[in-house]
């Protein structure tokens, strides 16, 4: 019994110093390469809808916030990023839509429609960015994607913060655990062993 509670104590210290371990990695991750107030675009990074084609409560919350942003001049044109990666809703499509509701020019927005993850996000948006000669982007997404989404923007030839979007009241406390939970874990793995070789990376 005595070398049960002696082993099963060693695991917890285990456990708790991996955690801490990913916890730290996670946090500080830095959030952008500048110190711009204003931006050449605003970046929204996709996020599946709803099954019948509507924004999701994190669609809303991601949007929401760039179009905030935007009132706030924080920059003249806006790229919703995101294709067809989980159902057969186009997210950028979705996206821009949902802006649009909410006062933002459709001719202020560009539709990025071929992303399935994030790494393709930065990279047809950048492609995008490069079209038009704009050098710097604020990155709009959840709070908890923002740490694995800034090592990615970190690999391209721009200027970029991130911004957090407040977390969906439909959503709840269980799905953002799970969610800082699963990108802490993510974000781990890639600052220990780097990225997956990818052609969408530089």
């Amino acid at each position: 019994m005595r070398m049960i509670k002696l082993l099963f104590a060693v695991l917890l210290a285990i456990g708790f110093v991996l955690l801490a371990g990913a916890a730290v990695a996670y946090e500080t991750v830095p959030l952008g390469n500048t110190n711009r107030a204003t931006f050449d675009v605003i970046i929204v990074l996709g996020y599946p809808a709803n099954p019948d084609g509507s924004a999701s409560p994190v669609e809303r919350a991601r949007v929401m916030e760039g179009v905030r942003e935007y009132r706030r001049g924080k920059a003249p044109a806006m790229i919703m990023t995101g294709g067809a990666a989980h159902n057969q809703h186009i997210e950028a499509d979705v996206m821009a839509d949902f802006a649009i509701t909410q006062g933002v020019p459709a001719a202020a927005i560009l539709r990025e429609e071929e992303a399935r993850n994030t790494i393709q996000n930065a990279w047809y948006s950048v492609q995008m960015m490069e079209a038009h000669s704009w050098k710097s982007a604020e990155v709009v997404s959840s709070q908890s994607h923002l740490p694995r989404a800034s090592l990615i923007f970190a690999r391209f030839p721009v200027q970029y913060e991130m911004h957090g979007a407040p977390s969906a009241d439909e959503t709840g406390w269980v799905y953002d655990c799970a969610a800082f939970v699963n990108e802490a874990r993510s974000t781990t793995r890639i600052r220990l062993f780097g990225f997956t070789p990818s052609p969408y990376l530089p």
